[in-house]
């Protein structure tokens, strides 16, 4: 039987043309962009293994590439994107291939979702994160909040951050899985993953979940009091693994939740503490110098300090003037709030608030807002309590900010 010979040459072209359209950021090599990211922290081998095999293959080193994809789908049989990428360059030998994925086996839908992956993680290689930099949501952290995650919905990546004498640092980061039909949820079933800022409120052991959720799950406490005064419905947003019969899922194809590999999830879940841990959704991120992060963290502390002396002057209208004539909380809208403190803070001999173990993080959106948890301590002449207390301050149309939300952290 006559078989025609296709030039290795055009098969090579063939194959590196059908995957550079993934490889378009940056023309560093993988070896810098590996670099650059080890002098950060850490980081997942196999998806060092995928981004070698990516930069080989767009430098025509097919042998090369293939060689990488070969070691990684023998470590790791269950990376479907791995074992298609292997699968293409090993046809690209017998026969010209002119897309990404050329099983004809495989569904276009899956094809595309393993091709976004492959950018997803691809982009995150070429395009790091400024190295010494915080994001800008992350204002003040505690002494009880040992860590802080961030995901950047818009590039599907995770980053976990420690808090180092009072800065968050950068420790590493994730790829992540979000909603199947992207950011912004509103209502149940939407398919969308929230945007906002939330705190892990449990943890979930596998031996209590359906395999499909992996090795564990870490509620958040979605919908939060501002989706909720927003009317947004739905619940169950969790951080979570993947099941067993794969490594890692599209970066759209959650119901809402925020996945990660298992591996990665066991890795994370270390430094998670239910009840303290924040979590910031955010469509993109802005990433500001820590010269620039401590002046806004001076300016945003000085903000609630001076509530806090307007409260213990016992003068109302200067304590009134730090809330929205939209506040709600604790049970009253502005007007019953005004006639209420009108009516108490003058009737005291004394206030005193003490204020600690505080947080403030910038909540995602178009609208400057602070959500502002800590502890309070009111002392008067005839009441004490102390309470764990979270605001919801917001810049408003005058350039001022005033608090629309507050109340007790149950």
């Amino acid at each position: 039987m006559n078989t025609r010979v296709i030039p290795r040459s055009g098969i090579v072209i063939r194959a590196a043309v059908a995957l550079l359209c993934l490889c378009t950021l940056s023309h560093a090599g993988a070896a810098d962009l590996i670099a650059n990211k080890a002098a950060v922290h850490s980081f997942d081998s196999h998806e060092t293994m995928l981004i070698e095999a990516l930069d080989d293959i767009r430098s025509d080193r097919i042998d090369a590439a293939l060689g990488v994809l070969h070691n990684l789908v023998t470590v790791n049989p269950k990376f479907r994107l791995a074992q298609l990428m292997y699968a293409d360059l090993l046809m690209s030998r017998v026969r010209p291939i002119n897309d990404f994925g050329n099983n004809y086996s495989v569904r276009y839908d899956q094809i595309r979702s393993f091709r976004d992956e492959a950018r997803a993680r691809w982009h995150h290689f070429a395009a790091p994160p400024p190295q010494n930099r915080i994001p800008d949501a992350l204002i003040k952290l505690n002494d009880k909040q040992s860590h802080a995650i961030v995901v950047d919905l818009a590039t599907s990546r995770l980053y976990l951050f420690e808090n180092r004498d009072g800065i968050p640092r950068l420790v590493n980061d994730f790829y992540a899985t979000i909603g199947k039909n992207g950011t912004g949820k509103v209502t149940e079933g939407d398919g969308k993953t929230p945007v906002g800022v939330y705190f892990v409120t449990g943890f979930i052991d596998s031996g209590k979940l359906p395999d499909f959720y992996g090795d564990g799950a870490f509620p958040i406490d979605y919908p939060n009091e501002w989706d909720q005064r927003n009317g947004r419905t739905g619940y169950g947003i969790w951080l979570h693994g993947t099941p067993s019969y794969t490594y890692s899922r599209p970066p759209l194809d959650s119901d809402g939740c925020v996945i990660l590999t298992n591996q990665d999830f066991n890795l994370v879940s270390k430094y998670i503490a239910p009840g303290e841990t924040p979590v910031v959704l955010s469509n993109g991120l802005t990433w500001i110098s820590v010269e620039d992060w401590r002046r806004r963290q001076t300016r945003y502390d000085a903000l609630i300090e001076q509530w806090r002396k307007d409260w213990e002057s016992r003068n109302a209208d200067r304590y009134l003037s730090h809330y929205s004539t939209s506040y709600t909380g604790l049970g009253k809208d502005y007007k019953g709030w005004v006639d209420y403190k009108r009516r108490v803070n003058p009737s005291k001999r004394y206030i005193q608030i003490g204020i600690s173990e505080k947080s403030i993080l910038l909540y995602p959106g178009k609208v400057p807002m602070l959500v502002v948890t800590f502890e309070q301590d009111y002392d008067s002449d005839d009441y004490r309590r102390k309470y764990m207390k979270r605001q919801y301050w917001r810049k408003e149309s005058d350039g001022q900010w005033r608090i629309v939300y507050e109340g007790s952290v149950s």
